[in-house]
């Protein structure tokens, strides 16, 4: 008897075991590149996954809750959490197989989810708008310009103008490689006549790249968004929390062309506004004559927000008559001809948060671009990004 009650108060003084699910199953069966989020119930200091490699070697994987896991190849994966608590310490082990996809992925952008230019000299032409177009109707023909194995340029505008666009899978973070690649119409030009210039000069009008992750998975970019930091991120004349507004142009103000550059009809056509205190014009010239702000956009004005680089324009003529723009390392869309594969390409390890930390994103699902420069350069207009399509490296191609 006395024996008894030893073991019930041995038993009393035992800190209380929750009789809750951890929320994460035993075993997970996904198709490679989907990913499989697992948050545990149990809160505790401090959160520890580790998963085994082929060759059974165990490292840590995330400290953070919730787990993401995205893999683009087939196989089986052990994982393990351990959660450090000093009252209700866990530890759980879960066993997650990739298979293959029943119906192969597209190599190629799939949907365009947002199409919002600033306004600029090929606006309204790519892609082309037609009277009565409506933004769904613009959004339609962004998507046509630049998905599957389509390559007919789209124009961001100047700067701020942005397109998001995904696939039809979650675009794996591979370690140590580049994971996506951003097709443009950038060109080396075949005579830079400064030599103290780097050799890269050309026609480089840089778009930045961020990338999204559909956190609460409903299909839309309406999650965080993080940067990829490119060469220029750190520099010192690049300005983060730059905002800018256009404002919508009256069509009854009489030009103002410039009498130096003939080919400019309207150095004061659509005047913009920026957090810095600049204000300034995107100016009209004689070789387009459409209208540069967004025809479907009913707004009296456009606001852009994001990282601005310095200006990569140099009239190397020194009347106006030779611009050239000088491509930066690495990083950025529309800065260096198509066939430069690594100055092209993109690996979501750069990835960052607002304050400029890095982000381990294990895969993502969209991804946005942007013309990052602020510019205008006399008869060439102003700075705009365009591109044409993405590939995801980590699927074949057909």
């Amino acid at each position: 008897m006395a024996i008894v009650i030893a073991m019930l108060a041995l038993v009393a003084c035992k800190p209380e075991i929750p009789m809750v699910s951890l929320g994460i199953d035993d075993y997970y069966a996904v198709a490679r590149m989907q990913p499989l989020v697992l948050h545990p119930e149990f809160e505790g200091e401090r959160y520890i996954w580790t998963m085994s490699d082929r060759t059974g070697h165990e490292s840590v994987v995330s400290t953070e809750r919730d787990f993401i896991f995205c893999s683009a190849d087939t196989g089986a994966y052990a994982l393990h959490l351990q959660i450090e608590d000093p009252v209700n310490p866990y530890e759980h082990d879960t066993y997650i197989v990739v298979w293959g996809e029943e119906v192969a992925y597209s190599r190629y952008i799939t949907r365009v989810y947002e199409y919002c230019p600033a306004p600029g000299q090929f606006v309204n032409v790519m892609p082309e708008y037609e009277a009565g177009d409506t933004y769904a109707d613009m959004l339609k023909k962004a998507e046509e310009s630049i998905s599957g194995t389509n390559d007919v340029l789209i124009s961001l505008g100047a700067y701020g103008g942005y397109v998001t666009f995904g696939f039809d899978h979650s675009v794996v973070n591979v370690p140590g490689e580049y994971d996506f690649k951003i097709y443009g119409n950038a060109f080396y030009s075949a005579e830079v006549p400064n030599p103290d210039n780097p050799n890269s000069g050309g026609s480089a009008e840089p778009g930045i790249v961020m990338v999204s992750f559909d956190r609460n998975r409903n299909g839309l970019p309406d999650d965080d968004w993080y940067e990829l930091a490119g060469s220029e991120y750190r520099k010192p004349a690049t300005v983060r929390g730059y905002e800018i507004t256009y404002y919508r142009p009256d069509p009854m103000k009489p030009a103002t062309p410039n009498p130096q550059t003939p080919s400019v009809t309207d150095t004061s056509y659509i005047r913009f506004t920026d957090n810095g205190g600049r204000s300034g014009y995107v100016a009209k010239n004689a070789f387009h004559t459409q209208a540069y702000f967004p025809q479907w956009v009913e707004a009296a004005n456009l606001t852009f927000r994001g990282t601005k680089l310095a200006d990569n324009a140099v009239d190397e003529s020194g009347n106006g008559t030779y611009y050239v723009l000088y491509a930066y390392d690495w990083g950025y869309v529309d800065n260096h001809p198509n066939e430069a594969e690594d100055k092209s390409s993109f690996n979501i390890e750069w990835a960052v948060d607002a304050q400029g930390r890095p982000v381990h994103l294990p895969c993502v699902d969209f991804i946005r671009v942007y013309t990052g420069v602020n510019q205008s350069c006399g008869w060439l207009g102003e700075t705009s990004t365009e591109l044409s399509r993405a590939e995801d490296l980590h699927v074949e191609e057909d």
